[in-house]
């Protein structure tokens, strides 16, 4: 009887070691990785960035990150920073590990990596033709002006909302939108709302100069939100 036990045992041994996987033993391949491992641009920008950029990277509640002139636009660095950072002041989170986030080095890269392979090769624009990304706001009152001839009739007279566009003097948005943001809207628009880039004004191209001009214009339109601090001069 002891023989046979034993036979018995080697048998099973040796039917064991012909076998791939041990009964009941999780599959390597199966086994689902930790959200750290995660660094597919995909998974990585619907946990991170859909709620406010739209599923698509396109009408959401921020800015079109679905935009070839956005990306452009952008330095590399900055748009990283971003992402790992934040921008104080405004609904822009910090996702770094390093900044408090959820995300690691790794995955940060890949997220900004993502971006512009996925959605910066769209209609080409030349490096050269883009406005400076950053610059300091210019004349409050020539900006005046320029609203009023390129962005007016869109965004009514006082920029309260028009029949294309919804109010740029709301206190609660500009409370929210650094000058940074502002600059960065007016040379790239939100084209998945209908709002052209610097080339789609009338009369024509927005200049340097209108951009920075208009830019300051809006910022001297805030006004103190109760409950919301100052943003900060850049962001």
């Amino acid at each position: 009887m002891r023989r046979d036990r034993l036979v018995v045992a080697m048998i099973l041994g040796l039917a064991l070691l012909g076998c791939d996987r041990i009964p009941g033993k999780p599959n390597v391949a199966d086994r689902v990785p930790l959200a750290s491992e995660v660094t597919a641009f995909g998974p990585l920008y619907k946990g991170s960035c859909a709620a406010c950029h739209g599923a698509d990277g396109r009408l959401g509640a921020s800015l079109a990150l679905n935009d070839p002139v956005y990306l452009a636009l952008v330095p590399r660095d900055r748009l990283r920073k971003v992402i790992a950072d934040g921008v104080t002041g405004t609904l822009q989170p910090a996702f770094a590990m390093s900044a408090g986030g959820t995300l690691t080095d790794a995955q940060v890269d890949a997220l900004v990596t993502g971006l512009v392979s996925t959605w910066g090769k769209g209609a080409a624009v030349k490096t050269s033709d883009l406005p400076s990304y950053a610059a300091s706001p210019g004349d409050a009152g020539r900006g005046q002006g320029v609203y009023a001839a390129a962005c007016a009739g869109c965004h009514g007279p006082e920029g309260k909302g028009g029949p294309k566009g919804g109010s740029v003097v709301d206190a609660s948005f500009l409370a929210l939108a650094s000058d940074q943001y502002l600059r960065t809207v007016v040379i790239a628009g939100r084209t998945d709302l209908g709002m052209p880039d610097w080339r789609g004004y009338t009369p024509g191209p927005l200049t340097e100069k209108q951009i920075s001009d208009v830019v300051a214009w809006l910022i001297t339109q805030r006004r103190p939100v109760p409950g919301r601090p100052t943003l900060p001069k850049e962001g």
